[in-house]
């Protein structure tokens, strides 16, 4: 005689404890997740109140091309002629 094969169906109690424990993980990584919302709201709060200014510091100023540098730049499209005149 030949034996059949018997497929074990998961049992409803071990899928339930699985997802019991999914569940734990979930709520788990949801705590820590509000913990860390809550601080990076408390530093950008901070940052806004510490309030930088920029007044009293210089600009940098950009940098003079040379006539070729400036020729290859226009070539490449990184600089418009317009804009630098005031037309756009």
């Amino acid at each position: 005689m030949e034996e059949e094969e018997v497929i074990e169906e998961p049992k409803a109690e071990n899928m339930i404890d699985s997802a019991s424990k999914a569940a734990e993980r979930l709520e788990a990584a949801n705590a820590k997740q509000e913990e860390l919302i809550n601080r990076q709201e408390e530093l950008a709060a901070r940052a806004k109140l510490e309030g930088k200014s920029e007044a009293g510091s210089v600009p940098e100023k950009p940098k003079e091309l040379t006539d070729t540098e400036y020729a290859e730049a226009l070539q490449r499209g990184e600089v418009n002629p317009l804009k630098e005149d005031g037309f756009l």
